[in-house]
């Protein structure tokens, strides 16, 4: 399993817009905030981890394919910047993971023992509590 995965900086958008929220003096004057877009079918991804981005079913996938990410979480354009490509990995990263397949295994001769004698002294309990009736 790959942990990261190289792709293109022309396969990334990233494009600095305003921040909301406290930014003091400069809050309507500098854009801080960083708008991440991923054309996930248009990539040079594998297949499988394109088909595992689509399946994650995560709200900034778009229908048409595009994931969006918008960082804002600080006031530095270079740290919503580094946060944004963070989140993206971690998104392809989790895209990745594949959960290992279950296979039914077969109980053992000594637990299918115990569970039938323990089957049958409850069902002599249940015998010994029937009503005798007198005659």
């Amino acid at each position: 399993m790959l942990t990261s995965l190289d792709i293109p900086d022309s396969e990334i958008e990233l494009s600095a817009i305003r921040a909301s929220g406290p930014g003091g003096q400069n809050v309507n004057k500098v854009s801080t905030a960083i708008h991440l877009r991923f054309d996930i079918s248009h990539s040079s991804l594998p297949e499988s981890v394109k088909a595992g981005l689509l399946a994650l079913r995560d709200r900034r996938i778009s229908s048409d394919g595009v994931l969006v990410i918008k960082a804002q979480r600080t006031r530095s354009q270079d740290k919503n910047r580094q946060d944004a490509l963070t989140r993206l990995d971690e998104l392809l990263a989790k895209a990745q993971f594949r959960h290992k397949t279950r296979r039914a295994s077969k109980p053992t001769r000594s637990s299918v023992r115990k569970r039938l004698d323990t089957k049958t002294q409850h069902g002599k309990k249940k015998v010994q509590r029937k009503h005798i009736p007198d005659d």
